[in-house]
């Protein structure tokens, strides 16, 4: 396969773990947790991160746990969720949008089966707007997943409708000009923000 998220179909069978790290550290420690882990557990690794360079943990134990988000910028305005090779694509999104005053919460999901609800809705309870980014297609997409927990758990605290970014519905392209095109980039997770925001 070439640049598809198929994450989600391992997410979708009970039983199985599935992690996507999306740092250097988690990369490291995640594997490790993985390997001592009594069930099964899938580790996915973008191929656009494998250039990274990041810190770990110089001694200790350097294990990081399979399950759980972690928030990687607070923000106020909205909340993007996202995980794997999205994460700096939001993150970039963040810090443009910051220089319009919006400060947007950054959530990267790290476990993709278990989901940390707790996370994710102590955000959106914060933010009151979410913006899921994910690369694989939107039918079918653990971006759907996402969209619905929150629906059914957090829909009171909304104030706009919950947006997904994904992939164009097509097979992924292998000109890297046509890729670009059909996966989710940084000005199109800053015009989903600014939608939902209505501005």
């Amino acid at each position: 396969q070439h640049s598809h998220s198929l994450e989600c179909w391992y997410a979708h069978v009970p039983g199985i773990k599935v992690v996507a790290p999306a740092t250097v550290a988690d990369a490291r420690g995640m594997l490790s947790s993985a390997l001592a882990d009594p069930d099964p557990v899938i580790v996915f690794e973008h191929a656009a991160l494998y250039n990274d360079e990041g810190e770990v943990p110089a001694a200790g134990d350097l294990a990081v746990g399979i399950e759980g988000a972690a928030i990687r910028r607070p923000g106020k305005d909205a909340t993007l969720v996202t995980y794997g090779g999205s994460l700096k694509k939001a993150l970039s999104a963040a810090e443009m949008l910051a220089k319009d005053g919006v400060e947007c919460e950054v959530v990267d999901l790290r476990s993709l089966r278990p989901l940390d609800d707790r996370t994710i809705m102590a955000s959106v309870a914060k933010t009151h707007r979410a913006i899921i980014v994910d690369e694989g297609w939107r039918t079918g997409s653990l971006a759907g997943e996402v969209s619905a927990r929150i629906m059914e758990q957090a829909f009171f605290d909304l104030d706009a409708p919950v947006t997904r970014v994904c992939s164009a519905e097509v097979p992924i392209p292998y000109p890297k000009h046509l890729e670009t095109a059909a996966t989710p980039q940084v000005e199109g997770i800053v015009a989903a923000v600014m939608g939902v925001l209505r501005r």
